[in-house]
């Protein structure tokens, strides 16, 4: 906002004089954490009781699910 104002001035000095002034800059979070695991619906059984290596073909899928941010939330 100061370059846009025409002030040259340092990130170290804005820094120091904050700090002199006993102001602090507000941080907005970037991610929101969305998980809830305190919730009362039912969770399913795991099935596959830490056997990772199946005897065979088919009998046990696994998926991710991965958080991807877009614009629209």
């Amino acid at each position: 906002m100061l370059c846009t104002q025409g002030l040259r001035i340092g990130r170290h000095r804005v820094r120091r004089l904050m700090r002199e002034y006993g102001l602090r800059a507000l941080w907005r979070r970037k991610f929101v954490h969305t998980t809830d695991s305190g919730h009362a619906l039912p969770v399913s059984t795991n099935v596959l009781a830490r056997r990772f290596n199946p005897s065979g073909p088919n009998q046990a899928w696994v998926s991710d699910i991965t958080y991807i941010r877009t614009r629209s939330g």
